[in-house]
């Protein structure tokens, strides 16, 4: 009986395997099919029926992500964790790469399956093509006589999408000399760039909302970065206030937990509240923020690292806090949801999926979270 319990075994896991297969066929079929949503119906945050904490999200990382069948997972699953809202990355770079050609084959993937899934899409955009940059120029290097460049593709791009994105983030931690083209951060000149993008956006659609990048959380005052504090007190200085309608932060806990205490001199989750004193004090108490990184790291020997339950912990507390005690946040995107590849260093130790799709505990604990009393 041994053999013929073995060949039944083999049976049933290639017969699973295909189900699997077939699964995932049906999912891309049906989400194609799906008409998108109005612009009546993005109006405002999409708040999720089936989720106890609407504003969780994720950092979904989709970028480099080339088979369409696991981006319409990744974002499946996603959602089935209780997740509202993502945040993606769009590069300039890849979305022109030649000037006035754009290429819009692996962002419609992504925008289709977002909304399919009901999900409140945040799109970051920036890096630099090379034919808007100076030869041999790091690709985050933006010329200030290359801003109107950039202005029209993300006006190009939030005319595409139209109905289907209302939030984008205007460049990425810009008080980082790595993030400004190795150049020194200049608070007046991002300013700058808030004040070209801003009207060319509203003038495509006037419901998009314009997020002012998340800055790095640091304390370092160098020509290689400056303090998350300075820099914002330096936009709110060049006039930067009208052009833009919500402003993003980074949140990362390092080894504190999420009710460690704000202060301008720490670096912990609720920097976040710091941060929003700030734009009180400069009369900008209506705008809301969206937090667009966070998150605890459980490598076993990084020097940052949490243990395992300590991260899941802290993640699902994180949530929790942003729910009950900040009312001008709209929404918490933790980094990462899952890696296109394994980076083979600590930044695996950030995703709540592994590349197979394996779920991390932090995923369970997360969607066991989400699920509303009564809810099965």
């Amino acid at each position: 009986m041994a053999p013929w319990n073995a060949r039944f075994t083999r049976f049933l896991a290639k017969r699973d395997a295909r189900v699997q297969r077939w699964a995932l066929v049906a999912l891309i079929l049906v989400a194609a099919l799906l008409p998108g949503p109005s612009s009546a119906a993005l109006s405002g945050p999409t708040r999720q029926m089936f989720t106890a904490n609407p504003e969780i999200g994720v950092h979904t990382r989709l970028t480099d992500e080339v088979e369409e069948w696991k981006i319409a997972n990744t974002l499946q699953m996603a959602r089935s964790m209780g997740a509202s809202w993502i945040v993606e990355y769009f590069p300039w770079a890849y979305g022109e790469p030649t000037p006035g050609f754009p290429n819009w084959a692996h962002s419609d993937m992504v925008v289709k399956y977002a909304v399919a899934q009901g999900l409140n899409l945040i799109a970051r955009i920036d890096m630099v093509p090379g034919w808007a940059r100076p030869p041999d120029s790091p690709t985050q290097y933006l010329e200030p006589s290359r801003y109107q460049d950039y202005a029209n593709f993300v006006a190009t791009f939030a005319a595409r999408y139209k109905g289907r994105i209302r939030y984008y983030i205007i460049w990425n931690e810009p008080n980082t000399s790595y993030e400004w083209g190795y150049r020194s951060p200049n608070p007046a000149e991002y300013a700058t760039l808030l004040q070209t993008v801003y009207p060319r956006l509203k003038a495509v659609d006037p419901k998009a909302q314009v997020v002012a990048a998340g800055l790095a959380p640091t304390l370092e005052r160098s020509q290689w970065a400056m303090s998350d504090l300075d820099f914002l007190q330096g936009m709110y200085d060049a006039g930067a206030a009208p052009y833009f309608d919500v402003m993003a932060v980074h949140a990362y806990g390092g080894k504190l937990p999420p009710d460690d205490p704000p202060a301008p001199d720490r670096l912990n989750y609720a920097r976040v509240v710091v941060l929003r004193q700030l734009m009180e004090e400069n009369g900008d108490a209506e705008k809301p923020m969206i937090v667009t990184e966070a998150g605890w790291n459980d490598h076993p020997r990084w020097t940052r690292g949490v243990r395992p339950a300590q991260r899941v912990d802290y993640t699902v507390r994180a949530y929790e806090k942003a729910k009950q005690e900040w009312p001008w946040v709209l929404a918490v995107n933790m980094w990462v949801f899952r890696l296109p590849r394994p980076a083979h260093n600590y930044n695996d130790y950030f995703s709540f999926v592994g590349t197979d799709f394996r779920p991390k505990a932090i995923y369970d604990a997360v969607r066991e979270y989400a699920r509303p009393q009564g809810f099965s």
